[in-house]
């Protein structure tokens, strides 16, 4: 009954504060159609990362984990004219389809997506020098979410507002036995949260169509 609940909650929110979106359908549609993962953030997740974004004023913007680009839409979307969305996807078959998504979006000329590695992309735009993004949003795999983070502050400037996705895993960070490599992942991320001087951070809980888990939040001082 709760899983029933917290997903019908999640309908009535999207329904009264979202409304229909036709180039979100789409990409959704077209994800599930090219046999990507069903693993994208929900709608108001979707909303959330794009009001957080937009309200801080973003320009620049980072991305770790494209998938088929439905969250990299919500942040495109945020952008004022000129602004800029990075966005980092291992998959070259996932990075096709984003690209396709976007380009329906209408919003190809705000996305840059690149392939490879995550962490060899993060570290080609620190030797490049690139300059800092405002808004960074890490949604990958989790076993590397410590060496994200790293990357994420070296790539920020104060202020910068740093958010990393399913950080709760239904209660298995509490575990330190567990044997899952994505909670060690994520442990290891909280630990290394803890230990950055730089970062104001903290974690919140989240239930709804994407069952239990939560969000870590951190700005840049």
């Amino acid at each position: 009954m709760a899983q029933a609940e917290w997903s019908a909650v999640d309908s009535y929110i999207a329904d009264h504060l979202l409304g229909g979106d036709p180039a979100l359908d789409a990409a959704l549609a077209a994800n599930a159609a090219a046999g990507l993962p069903a693993i994208d953030v929900s709608p108001v997740q979707g909303k959330m990362l794009h009001l957080l974004a937009r309200g801080m004023g973003a320009r620049r913007i980072l991305e770790v984990g494209t998938l088929g680009g439905y969250s990299t839409i919500w942040l495109a979307r945020a952008l004022p004219k000129g602004g800029r969305v990075v966005t980092l996807e291992l998959d070259p078959h996932h990075a096709e389809v984003a690209r396709s998504n976007i380009m329906h979006a209408g919003l190809a000329d705000k996305v840059e997506v690149r392939v490879g590695p995550a962490v060899q992309t993060l570290d080609a735009i620190i030797a490049d020098g690139e300059e800092p993004f405002d808004f960074i949003f890490v949604d990958a795999d989790k076993e590397g979410y410590p060496a994200y983070l790293r990357a994420a502050v070296r790539l920020s400037r104060p202020g910068t507002m740093i958010v990393f996705d399913n950080v709760v895993r239904e209660g298995g960070i509490l575990d330190p036995d567990h044997a899952d490599p994505r909670v060690q992942g994520t442990r290891a991320l909280f630990e290394a949260m803890a230990a950055e001087p730089r970062l104001s951070a903290t974690a919140v809980q989240t239930v709804g169509a994407k069952k239990w888990d939560g969000l870590a939040l951190a700005i840049v001082d």
